[in-house]
């Protein structure tokens, strides 16, 4: 199966090739300007046409061009496994993506609408591929993602059958507007605009958006006349609003999402066998509880090793032979966010200590 007039990224590198990933540059063309969308795609093996699945990413702290490149890879496997393509575009500004990304300040309904421009000059794009069901599409986001897929909600994009919301919004930290007002007002136009079911997701513990302020935004949509479903749900590790990144809140979101599909005319049924993911390899080195046994690093970094140890998994730490050190944990790969962390500190080659619940580290990998 071909992407045809897409750029494949020179520097793509950890790969999961169980998903048959792939990083291209995507062009596309908003008010007769080009831009090139850092975009990853999940596509089962075949020819296709495939049902699609475009997953809108959030925003971090800090400068957007230093966001690293958003995977999903615990909803994208599932959304694989059931035959769907799943493609995620890096929007204006965010990560190897041109352009700039702008900031609307307290104006959150025209901030969610500039960033859905995006994302339907990527479903413009996506629907010149023969791959592509442009029958059946689905769009979904988190955080700042899901604000922008609520209004893509509006613009009654033919093939569209659903949105999925995951702890969707935008917060403004810099208390210079009532944001929360800001928001509420956006959501209740994005309601009276929008003709597409959609299916939210929000936690007990989410630390941008509480169940009172969420209630609030329901009642926003659904008031103006947007058709949502409220999917609550407790305490998820330390942060739910994150909780899309985890393998382990699968059980929360696919059964319902799986009805969710099923009540908008698609498919459900799971079709590809994916290779198992490779797992860790306990090189005996050493017990993970073991602080004192991580070579190189300092009494600091055995202080984050045993912060490290009390985080949840996914989880994994490296070390340099310099004694730089850094870990992660949750999200797509934790591992290799490890290894660019630790190497972007010791300018050097770094290699994984732990993962999990074992130590792999093995002295003579290390030169």
């Amino acid at each position: 199966m071909m992407l045809s007039g897409y750029v494949m990224r020179a520097d793509a590198s950890n790969l999961d090739t169980t998903l048959h990933e792939k990083i291209m540059m995507l062009t596309v063309t908003e008010a007769e300007h080009q831009f090139e969308l850092e975009t990853t795609f999940f596509i089962p093996p075949g020819d296709g046409p495939f049902p699609v699945l475009v997953m809108n990413h959030g925003k971090e702290r800090g400068n957007p061009k230093r966001q690293s490149r958003d995977r999903f890879l615990a909803m994208s496997r599932e959304f694989v496994k059931h035959g769907y393509a799943v493609v995620i575009p890096m929007r204006r500004g965010f990560s190897q993506s041109s352009g700039i990304h702008k900031n609307f300040g307290c104006d959150l309904k025209l901030a969610g609408q500039t960033q859905a421009d995006d994302i339907q000059a990527v479903l413009i794009a996506l629907k010149k591929q023969s791959w592509v069901d442009a029958e059946h599409i689905v769009i979904a986001g988190q955080s700042y993602g899901g604000l922008a897929t609520l209004a893509l909600g509006t613009r009654h994009i033919e093939g569209v059958r659903g949105l999925l919301n995951f702890a969707g919004g935008l917060r403004i930290d810099d208390q210079s507007c009532n944001w929360r007002a800001e928001l509420r007002a956006a959501f209740s136009d994005y309601g009276k605009k929008t003709n597409l079911p959609s299916l939210w997701f929000y936690g007990a513990n989410d630390s941008y958006f509480d169940p009172p302020l969420v209630s609030e935004l329901i009642e926003s949509y659904s008031t103006a006349g947007g058709h949502a479903q409220l999917v609550t749900f407790g305490d998820f590790k330390s942060d739910a609003h994150s909780m899309i990144s985890s393998s382990q809140s699968v059980p929360i979101w696919w059964p319902q999402t799986a009805a969710f599909l099923e009540r908008i005319g698609m498919s459900t049924k799971e079709i590809v066998t994916l290779a198992p993911r490779a797992q860790a390899i306990n090189s005996h080195y050493a017990v993970i509880e073991n602080i004192a046994a991580v070579p190189f690093v300092s009494q600091g970094g055995r202080s984050a090793y045993q912060e490290f140890l009390k985080k949840s998994h996914p989880r994994a730490f490296a070390i340099a032979l310099n004694g730089a050190w850094s870990w992660a944990e949750e999200g797509d790969d934790p591992a290799n966010r490890a290894l660019e962390a630790c190497e972007k500190r010791s300018k050097k080659s770094c290699q994984l200590y732990a993962l999990d619940n074992d130590v792999v580290w093995q002295a003579r990998n290390m030169p």
